[in-house]
């Protein structure tokens, strides 16, 4: 594969093969009949053709022109649409004609990571949908036929490969769907029963993958903090082939669901800086440092009983601080999993029809302001009432619960000396009071604190609230990084 990227067309354009003996007009991949366009930016559409070739591109009463350049390259920027349902034709025409049908224009997001993103429908379609009044219960995969959600399986062989076709991208149904992500399609539909516009969703991702990969030698050598620095991991090996190539097809923003391997390593602060430079390195890929970037926090696991690996039960509580820590980066979100396993010894999280919609409602909340929107409460700040601690939560609207109506669990609490105890906990308006026998006055709280952890602490909307220590924190009354970055 690293001899396709010594060929300038591939590794510039992301092409599916330079110019042919005939010199026909060649698009990427990415284009391809039954596409959602990006509603309300501006639309590249780029491909090659003979040097100095005259192209035109047609598409919604517009025209645009280009001429290829020395190198065979051109590319032409369609004028913002707004959302249009109705299927469309796009011509691109040069020596050859190529009309591109079906088209749809509407809201577009590229998903990626590993294999929790990767996990596909025909895994995941059988527990998600009721009974109906004429029906019996459903799978997804028999109910989803709505031709307004569209989708975009990446394969890393593929990507760079001649489509004389131009197929790739699918109505999210039948055997498209079912080796389709997951979480990509359940964000995909929680969206659009939300805005009511077509949805493309993107699915880039490799079972098993470090972010390493995930992101340019380049971004690497031009990162300050890696300067000077051998980075393991083989960085590049999938961003070229798997990301590259599809900038800068237009984009609302990104979806990552990464880490667990990451983790295996007992990474912390190595981790966030890995994942600045990712969103920054995909960022500069598509020309716009605004673009969301949504992403998954690790559910609960054992992983410290994992064969040959020195790690604690507290690795995976450092690994979730990390990966907090990148919030600091604007236009950033994370949701919270603490509830969505049923095995602690399985990786692979079942529920991922909520992972999506909680995606989902990160995006509705930050990326389209609709208010009603839920989103997790967080931790805010700590102060000290003679033998309690009481942490203040921003609620978001909501208001705290406990999911299942018992005393409040997974909460500890320290006194000078450090050491951590069980503790009791209870709500208190958007407070909550915390304390433990033989502590007579706390200076530390830790709330999840454990691998195993799937604590009962939630906001009215059913969202859990996510993870935190106090003692990691500068002074008792700083506050926390919010949900969704600014």
């Amino acid at each position: 594969m690293s001899r396709l990227y010594t060929v300038p067309v591939v590794v510039v354009l992301g092409l599916l093969t330079s110019a042919s003996a005939h010199a026909d007009v060649v698009l990427p991949r990415i284009l391809g009949h039954n596409m959602v366009l990006q509603r309300n930016k501006p639309l590249p559409i780029w491909g090659t053709a003979e040097p100095g070739e005259a192209v035109s591109v047609q598409f919604a009463g517009q025209q645009q022109r280009a001429t290829a350049d020395a190198a065979g390259k051109w590319q032409v920027a369609l004028q913002p649409l707004t959302a249009s349902a109705k299927p469309a034709e796009l011509v691109i025409t040069g020596r050859n004609t190529i009309r591109l049908h079906d088209i749809l224009v509407g809201e577009v997001w590229l998903a990626s990571g590993q294999s929790n993103m990767e996990y596909t429908m025909r895994k995941n379609s059988k527990v998600t949908i009721p009974a109906t009044e004429d029906a019996g219960p459903l799978t997804e995969l028999e109910r989803a036929h709505n031709p307004a959600i569209r989708i975009f399986l990446v394969n890393r062989k593929e990507l760079v490969k001649p489509e004389p076709q131009h197929r790739g991208w699918s109505i999210a149904q039948d055997s498209a769907l079912r080796s389709f992500s997951a979480p990509a399609y359940f964000f995909a539909k929680e969206l659009y029963d939300h805005l009511k516009v077509p949805i493309g969703v993107i699915s880039s991702a490799i079972p098993g993958s470090r972010i390493e990969p995930w992101i340019s030698e380049e971004a690497f050598a031009q990162d300050p903090y890696y300067a000077g620095q051998k980075v393991d991991g083989e960085p590049g090996k999938f961003y070229e082939p798997m990301i590259r190539p599809l900038a800068p097809f237009a984009v609302r923003g990104f979806l990552w669901y990464q880490g667990e391997t990451n983790c295996f390593l007992a990474e912390t602060t190595t981790y966030t800086h890995k994942m600045q430079a990712l969103i920054a390195n995909w960022r500069t890929a598509w020309k716009d440092e605004q673009l969301p970037f949504y992403y998954v926090q690790l559910a609960p696991f054992k992983y410290s009983e994992s064969e040959g690996k020195k790690l604690t039960r507290e690795t995976l509580p450092k690994f979730r601080e990390a990966q907090t820590a990148v919030l600091q980066v604007p236009h950033t979100g994370v949701i919270v999993t603490t509830d969505l396993v049923t095995k602690l010894d399985d990786i692979h999280p079942p529920y991922k029809w909520k992972i999506g919609r909680r995606l989902a409602w990160l995006a509705l909340a930050d990326t389209y302001k609709k208010r009603d929107a839920p989103v997790s409460p967080i931790y805010q700040s700590m102060a000290v009432k003679g033998n309690e601690a009481v942490l203040s939560f921003q609620t978001f609207g909501s208001r705290l619960v406990s999911q299942d109506g018992q005393p409040l669990t997974h909460f500890q609490v320290a006194g000078a000396d450090g050491v951590f105890h069980a503790a009791q906990a209870r709500i208190k308006g958007k407070r909550v009071l915390v304390s433990a026998p033989g502590v007579a006055q706390p200076m530390a709280v830790r709330f999840g604190w454990d691998e195993v952890a799937k604590p009962n602490l939630f906001s009215k909307a059913g969202l859990p609230v996510r993870p935190f220590r106090t003692d990691a924190l500068t002074t008792s009354t700083t506050t926390a990084p919010t949900e969704v970055g600014k």
